[in-house]
């Protein structure tokens, strides 16, 4: 694979994804089929227990790929990337996701998709879309569901970037460590303790059954998001100029249409 890495630990019960692009792991079409192929790939391995996520070098992910935001890309680029969501629901199997540096946009989005979260201090979230003039769909969804409207409106509609230590307080993550190593450790204790002494088969059914009213809302509206993003969010000026403007390395000319 070109731009995903996958190792298996603790006989083929744990499978590590490690996003790895060379710069920011930015989560591109290339990317995004990649990790389809490898969920189809668990969708056959009964043993699998769980799945983590993390990012080669200092970030976990900048996000999925502003170029392919653009008009003539953002069908195909938004169909895929869902489908990830849509993948992750339907296996069923509990995902974990260990983040270092910048987890920021899609990469965010990914990890919240996921039913632990970890960071090291050095970690900061956000949805900065609204920045570029466009949202964040799965975000949107998952967000209010994990942490209630109130703080995750202040994420969404402001684009604030937090540190791990204020999304550990507001329950976005579910533990701090120190650093990287500390971080690896930590997680491989706690995956140890909480899920390899249990049914690989049972874990899928109680993933399915804490989360029966989440997919249900993720499956139904992130379809609803998803067409208000391209029937009519991708028809306004400012969305174009939001994406346009970051490519061209130019502060955008809004015109509030």
């Amino acid at each position: 694979m070109e731009k995903v890495r996958i190792e298996y630990t603790h006989n083929n019960s744990v499978a590590s994804i490690i996003l790895d692009d060379g710069k920011g792991n930015v989560l591109d079409n290339i990317m995004m089929n990649e990790l389809i192929e490898l969920f189809d790939d668990f969708s056959k391995n009964e043993n699998l227990k769980i799945i983590t996520f993390e990012g080669a070098g200092k970030h976990f992910s900048f996000g999925a790929s502003v170029e392919e935001h653009t008009k003539d890309k953002v069908v195909e680029m938004l169909s895929v990337f869902h489908s990830l969501f849509y993948n992750i629901i339907n296996l069923s199997i509990p995902t974990l996701a260990k983040i270092s540096g910048q987890c920021l946009g899609g990469g965010n989005e990914l990890a919240l998709i996921c039913n632990f979260l970890f960071a090291d201090s050095t970690a900061f979230l956000g949805q900065p879309e609204i920045i570029l003039g466009v949202f964040a769909p799965p975000a949107s969804v998952i967000l209010p569901l994990k942490i209630g409207n109130a703080r995750a409106e202040e994420l969404l509609i402001t684009g604030k970037i937090i540190p791990a230590a204020k999304a550990f307080d507001i329950g976005l993550i579910n533990g701090i460590f120190e650093d990287r190593e500390t971080l690896n450790k930590g997680v491989d204790e706690w995956i140890e303790k909480n899920i390899l002494t249990k049914s690989a088969i049972s874990l899928r059914y109680a993933v399915k059954a804490s989360r029966v009213m989440f997919n249900q809302v993720v499956t139904e509206k992130l379809a609803e998001l998803e067409r208000i993003f391209l029937v009519e969010l991708m028809e306004t000026h400012d969305a174009n100029e939001g994406i346009n403007s970051f490519m061209e390395k130019r502060k955008p000319i809004w015109t509030n249409k």
